[in-house]
């Protein structure tokens, strides 16, 4: 009964400590998702040291938790974390282009040691933002999680529309119907950018 009775002060103690440290957060203006939201930066710099399957997963959970239309979750995602598989696409990606400077082609995945391929559902017109929202919560989620990002788009173009890296594409597996648009850098940062200036002259109230 004694040790009961210790237990439940010592419960109470720490729910009192809790509610004092919440109030104290929101007294001093602090918020987990606004301060994660102004820290999170694009990165274009990542170490070698690949991101394990187990934070890959949490990840992955946030994103397709993203808002969407009619809950039609129309996307599918694709993630690439062998080092020797990105190489190849590399490759693959100047040998389609060399009209193009070939360092510049293999480094549009910015070295991230993980890429995830987004597609989208043709059949439903608003596809593309539901694919913008699922990466926002990827970048987001991994930035939480103390993984780097970068949304990529020059990759798609590197990657489609030629007989080079087709396969490449076809080994991704998208379902018919869906179209290769997106990808995301993952990573550990290698830089430590500083944020640059947005205009919020672009954001108005109307009356």
């Amino acid at each position: 009964m004694k040790t009961f009775n210790l237990l439940m002060i010592g419960l109470g103690l720490m729910t009192v400590l809790s509610c004092a440290n919440c109030n104290d957060k929101q007294e001093s203006g602090e918020n987990a998702v606004i301060e994660n939201i102004m820290a999170r930066r694009s990165i274009r710099k990542y170490k070698s040291e690949p991101v394990d399957r187990e934070t890959m997963n949490k990840i992955l959970e946030c994103g397709i938790n993203a808002p969407n239309g009619q809950n039609k979750q129309s996307w599918e995602v694709r993630v690439v974390d062998n080092p020797a598989l990105l190489a190849e696409m590399k490759e693959a990606m100047a040998a389609a282009h060399p009209d193009r400077d070939p360092e510049m082609v293999k480094g549009c995945f910015r070295d991230a040691p993980t890429m995830v391929f987004i597609a989208r559902d043709l059949s439903y017109d608003f596809s593309a933002y539901d694919c913008g929202l699922l990466s926002q919560n990827i970048m987001l989620s991994a930035w939480s999680l103390g993984v780097g990002s970068v949304c990529l788009g020059s990759p798609v173009r590197f990657l489609s529309g030629n007989d080079v890296c087709k396969p490449y594409i076809d080994r991704l597996g998208f379902s018919e119907g869906y179209e290769f648009c997106l990808c995301i850098g993952l990573g550990y940062a290698d830089e430590t950018p500083s944020a640059k200036p947005r205009d919020f002259g672009k954001v108005r109230f109307v009356d």
